[in-house]
């Protein structure tokens, strides 16, 4: 095998986003559902026999050594493997929105070449290397929608019913660190149950990052507004900067004029689901 091309990045929804606590170390403790999504990022692989790791950019320019890049290296020193790959990536999950779509990336690149370069290793292996990248690429690694808890490495699988959501990006990111350091950052919900999520799947709790978020940036207080408005019961993703909507009807043709505005359906697995040795 010398190439894997059209391999799937999915971004997620965070259905709800509690933060219960802080480490001594600085880290927030937070519970949150990630849910996959069908907006998705493609990536393609050839093998390169020098062991360099190259990158081709075929959409928005990445920073030269973004996530796919540390994911290959990281996976290459781990396994002792000499082989190299060249990388090319059509980007359409914005960034800063919430989506994850750069650790969604490292997650298939970890997949894709564990398969490429044949070294058939197990989750129990990729999984660190993962968090080492990010605390969002071993949701994406292990391929399912999840009760996420911890710092994000806690993940324990859940089925969700079909659904479809209006996800609204406003042109302006949110940097994650800028979210988490604010000083008014709520750190203290009281931690749920998966039972309690379950009776509610899509109504349940909130983004506690969501009101900072929209003191930090307007445009986040806009697009919730907007979705109000429809009759729709909006919510910040992740740290933001995108929100979304669970919607019951065809809402594709909706248009608000300078964000990004697409209907999604969420995914039972991962695309790469199993792709780990």
């Amino acid at each position: 095998m010398k190439s894997l091309y059209d391999i799937a990045a999915p971004a997620k929804l965070n259905l709800f986003l509690h933060i219960v606590g802080r480490r001594a170390d600085g880290y927030h403790l937070l519970e949150s559902v990630f849910m996959l999504i069908d907006w998705c990022d493609t990536l393609h692989f050839e093998v390169r026999q020098d062991g360099q790791i190259s990158r081709e950019d075929l959409s928005s320019s990445l920073p030269e050594n973004d996530l796919v890049v540390r994911a290959a290296r990281a996976l290459q020193k781990h396994s002792g493997s000499a082989m190299g790959a060249h990388i090319a990536i059509d980007k359409r999950i914005p960034s800063q929105a919430g989506m994850g779509g750069g650790s969604s990336d490292a997650a298939s690149t970890l997949l894709a070449l564990n398969r490429l370069w044949q070294l058939n290793l197990g989750l129990d292996v990729l999984l660190p290397i993962g968090l080492s990248l990010g605390a969002d690429v071993p949701f994406f690694l292990s391929g399912h929608n999840a009760w996420v808890s911890g710092i994000g490495e806690k993940i324990t699988p859940i089925d969700l019913p079909c659904a479809q959501f209006l996800v609204v990006k406003p042109n302006a990111g949110l940097p994650t660190a800028q979210i988490f350091s604010h000083p008014d950052l709520k750190r203290d919900t009281e931690p749920a149950i998966i039972s309690g999520f379950a009776a509610d799947a899509y109504g349940f709790g909130r983004n506690d990052l969501q009101a900072v978020a929209q003191r930090i940036c307007p445009e986040v207080d806009q697009a919730l507004s907007w979705l109000t408005n429809l009759g729709m019961n909006g919510r910040m993703t992740g740290s933001g900067s995108a929100v979304f909507a669970r919607t019951l009807s065809d809402s594709s043709n909706q248009v608000l004029p300078g964000f990004i505005v697409k209907q999604c359906h969420n995914l039972p697995v991962h695309p790469l689901y199993g792709w780990a040795g």
